[in-house]
C-alpha cells in the first residue's frame, strides 16, 4: 500500500486546480494539452505524446493481458475570456470547469499513485488519454481519433472519467445526436425603402416555429433544441442571411434517424417567397449502449457498492463513451464526484466523497481484468 488516501486527495485537488487554471475551450486545448504532456513526463509514464487533434497519450506498463483505455476530456464549455478564479469552502471548490473535467484529467495524471494505494499491479497496460473536443460542437472528435488509434491493440475495455457527473452515476447508454446549421437567404435591403423584400430573419423564425412541432418519444427518450439564432445586420436592415443551430438527440439510432427525416420533410414543405433554405450537418454523435448485466458494468456496480456509493444509478448521457458504445466495444463512463452548476461560471465540485472516489476509480481500473468473475 502506498501513501494514505487523504494525502493523495490533496495532491489530486491541487492538480485539478492547476489544470482548471489553463483555459481550454473546445478546439483550443493545445496549451492544456502541453501541460498534461509535461506532467505525464514528470510522473515517468511511458510513450507520452500529443496527436494531431491535441489528444495526450501516456501508458502505464502492466502484465501481458490486453490493455485498458482510461480517458478524460481536456476541453471546457467556457471561452478563453472566462474568469477562472477558484474559491474553496470546506468540502466545496468553486471554479468554472473544476469538475467538468479538470478533476477527471487530474485522476489520469495521478493514476500511478492511485494504483499504488490499491496495492495491485495491473495485469495489462493502461493507456491513458486526455482527449480533446468532447464538449459543444467538438463532435467527440478527440475520442473518435483516440478510439481509431487504440482499438488496434484490442483493449479489454474503455473507461471514461467525468469529474462531476455524479458520484453514484454509471453511464451505460450513449445518447446520440445530430446537429444542423439551418440557414435562410433572402433579398434584404433597407427597412423603409425596400419594405416588402424578403427577410432571411423573418423566414428563419417562421421555419423555427415549424421545427418546434417535431415529435419526440419518452421511450426511447428523444429531445430537440434550437440553441442559437443569428443573422441580420442592423435594426433598420432587412436581413439577407440568418441561421439557427438545431440539436436532435435520442437514445437510439432509429429514432434519431426518424427525427432527421422529420426535419427534412419540414424544410422541404416550407415555402416563403424569395427565401432559400440551406442545411449543413455540423455534428454526428453516434448512440449505443452496454448491457447492465455485462461483466464490465457488474464490476463497476460491485465496486461502487464496496466503496460506499450505495445508490449507484445506471444512466444515459452524451459522453466520450458513445464512440466505443457505438462499435459494441465494452465501455463505461463513471462519475467521480458530485457537482453543482456544471457548465456555469458558478460551477462547484463537492469533494466530501473524494477519498472513496479515489478508491472507486482505482479498484475499477485495477480489477478490470477480473471481469470474467462478474
Amino acid at each position: 500500500m502506498g501513501k494514505p488516501i487523504p494525502e493523495l486527495v490533496k495532491k489530486i485537488i491541487k492538480e485539478a486546480i492547476a489544470i482548471q487554471q489553463i483555459p481550454s475551450p473546445t478546439f483550443e486545448e493545445a496549451k492544456r494539452a502541453r501541460y498534461v504532456k509535461n506532467r505525464f513526463v514528470d510522473e515517468n509514464f511511458s510513450e507520452v505524446f500529443i496527436d494531431s487533434v491535441n489528444n495526450v497519450y501516456a501508458r502505464i506498463k502492466g502484465g501481458e493481458k490486453h490493455p485498458v483505455v482510461v480517458s478524460a476530456h481536456l476541453d471546457t464549455v467556457f471561452d478563453s475570456s472566462c474568469d477562472l478564479s477558484v474559491r474553496i469552502e470546506e468540502d466545496k471548490i468553486f471554479g468554472p470547469g473544476i469538475g467538468d473535467n479538470s478533476l477527471g484529467v487530474a485522476f489520469l495524471l495521478m493514476m500511478k499513485h492511485i494504483l499504488q494505494c490499491m496495492g495491485e499491479r495491473p495485469e495489462g497496460d493502461i493507456i491513458l488519454v486526455a482527449n480533446a473536443c468532447e464538449e459543444g460542437t467538438g463532435d467527440l472528435r478527440g475520442m473518435k481519433e483516440a478510439f481509431a488509434r487504440t482499438i488496434k491493440e484490442n483493449p479489454i475495455a474503455y473507461i471514461v472519467l467525468e469529474g462531476s457527473s455524479g458520484a453514484d452515476c454509471i453511464y451505460t447508454r450513449g445518447v446520440g445526436s445530430i446537429r444542423f446549421k439551418i440557414s435562410a437567404h433572402g433579398r434584404g435591403g433597407h427597412s423603409w425603402h425596400d419594405f416588402g423584400n424578403s427577410s432571411a430573419v423573418h423566414g428563419l423564425v417562421k421555419l423555427a416555429a415549424v421545427l418546434t412541432e417535431l415529435s419526440v418519444t419518452v421511450e426511447p427518450r428523444s429531445t430537440f433544441n434550437i440553441g442559437v439564432i443569428t443573422g441580420g445586420t442592423s435594426i433598420n436592415t432587412i436581413a439577407q442571411t440568418a441561421s439557427l443551430l438545431l440539436d436532435l438527440r435520442s437514445e437510439t439510432c432509429d429514432w434519431l434517424d426518424h427525427m432527421v427525416q422529420q426535419v427534412k420533410q419540414m424544410i422541404d414543405k416550407f415555402s416563403m417567397d424569395d427565401i432559400t433554405i440551406t442545411t449543413e450537418k455540423i455534428g454526428d454523435r453516434p448512440s449505443g449502449m452496454i448491457s447492465v448485466a455485462s461483466p464490465l458494468i457488474s464490476l463497476c456496480h460491485s465496486v461502487f457498492l464496496e466503496t460506499g456509493f450505495n445508490d449507484a444509478k445506471f444512466k444515459s448521457g452524451s459522453t466520450d463513451a458513445n464512440i466505443p458504445f457505438s462499435e459494441n466495444v465494452p465501455a463505461v463512463c463513471i462519475g467521480i464526484c458530485d457537482g453543482q452548476d456544471v457548465h456555469k461560471p458558478s460551477e462547484c465540485l463537492m469533494t466530501g466523497s473524494m477519498d472513496r472516489a479515489v478508491e472507486k476509480v482505482g479498484k475499477i481500473v485495477s480489477r478490470v481484468w477480473q471481469m470474467e468473475k462478474f
